[in-house]
């Protein structure tokens, strides 16, 4: 009932602000936007599923990714298509989408080991001296090792002037402790540095704080939920935060950044009963700038790690223009993993499917491979 009334209100003011500043809230060609700030609102608020829906950390690989091992896969073919494609007058993009967005990411390590074979040069040199811009940044993603590709990515956002934050967050909030140990050994063969060393002179305060413990990868994996602790962590959390003047930070980060996936999920359904309110409108209420940003990320895939790369990807293509580099690496890092559970959950938050939003927003050669990578429309 309470959800109904809220609902009412939204659509209120949006008529209102319609009437007063013209169509601005609701777009000719996108979902009304006051059906995404309810959908959205409503995906964090309601906790009643949220013991009885899987965890993108515990479900078993490749069983919700929309790219899979090819049956029948002949690594030699691939590599006679990829040669004739790369090698004739001009590129033959169609054939290079079809074999690398089709196979996965292990199978694509066989055949850029058989194409140096063959040919004496590497794969990512070749499609790197073929292609360009996002089209070629999508590819050599995907013939890269995930462990690797989520290496370099954090090398990009913290070399140069400024970090990059926003990635930062994204993937130290959603990544397993195995992606983690993955990346960490990787980042150690790229740079001849630990992961943790370099991140420590780039990030700082509560930030660096919450970061760092969670790149070490640490997290209690007990998939046992002890109900009394999670009873004790709520209260400890309330205490922290909206029972006192000023926030525990510590406590939060503590919390958040040590317990496993089902532990914290108990937690938030503990917390709401106890507060009143979800953890998450805790922590934006009482925080601010990027540890509230990565708190709520930590909250948000802890509740449904699909939803919250829907609401990532959704963000980075509305508007004018799209933030391609988060494009590519959500669908390249999760076309394995649960990307179709993210494109149930868009076309449940957004009215409209992945496919044809993409269909929508990006073109050529690097739009074809992006739909290739994210399956059929729904």
């Amino acid at each position: 009932m309470r959800d109904r009334c809220f609902f009412c209100v939204c659509v209120c003011v949006c008529v209102l602000c319609h009437h007063l500043f013209g169509a601005v809230l609701i777009g000719e060609n996108r979902p009304v936007a006051v059906f995404i700030l309810y959908t959205t609102m409503s995906a964090w608020t309601d906790l009643e599923l949220l013991l009885d829906t899987a965890s993108s950390s515990t479900v078993a690989s490749n069983t919700r990714g929309s790219v899979k091992d090819k049956a029948n896969f002949k690594v030699d073919e691939d590599v006679s298509a990829l040669r004739k494609a790369i090698e004739g007058i001009g590129t033959t993009e169609k054939t290079i989408i079809e074999v690398l967005t089709q196979r996965s990411n292990a199978q694509r390590q066989l055949i850029a080991k058989a194409y140096e074979k063959a040919t004496g040069r590497t794969l990512v040199a070749d499609l790197e001296g073929d292609t360009h811009g996002d089209f070629e940044d999508l590819l050599v993603a995907l013939v890269t090792p995930p462990g690797v590709y989520d290496c370099r990515e954090v090398i990009k956002a913290i070399k140069g002037a400024g970090t990059t934050e926003s990635t930062l967050t994204e993937i130290f909030a959603s990544r397993s402790n195995k992606q983690m140990k993955a990346m960490s050994e990787a980042y150690l063969a790229e740079t001849g540095r630990s992961m943790i060393y370099d991140l420590k002179s780039e990030v700082s305060g509560d930030y660096g704080k919450a970061l760092l413990i969670l790149a070490e990868g640490k997290r209690d994996e007990n998939t046992n939920v002890d109900a009394a602790k999670a009873k004790v962590d709520a209260k400890a959390l309330y205490e922290a935060g909206e029972n006192k003047w000023g926030t525990d930070e510590d406590k939060f980060i503590d919390i958040l950044c040590h317990r496993s996936i089902p532990q914290l999920r108990q937690t938030l359904i503990e917390y709401k009963n106890i507060c009143k309110k979800t953890l998450q409108e805790s922590i934006e209420s009482e925080m601010s700038g990027n540890l509230e940003k990565l708190l709520v990320a930590v909250v948000k895939c802890v509740k449904s790690t699909p939803v919250y790369f829907a609401e990532r990807l959704y963000e980075s293509m509305k508007g004018l223009g799209t933030t391609e580099s988060v494009v590519t690496r959500i669908l390249v890092c999760r076309s394995e993993i649960d990307l179709m559970d993210i494109r149930a959950e868009y076309k449940k938050l957004y009215g409209c499917s992945l496919y044809s939003y993409l269909e929508s927003d990006v073109s050529g050669s690097y739009g074809n491979a992006l739909k290739h990578l994210c399956g059929q429309d729904d």
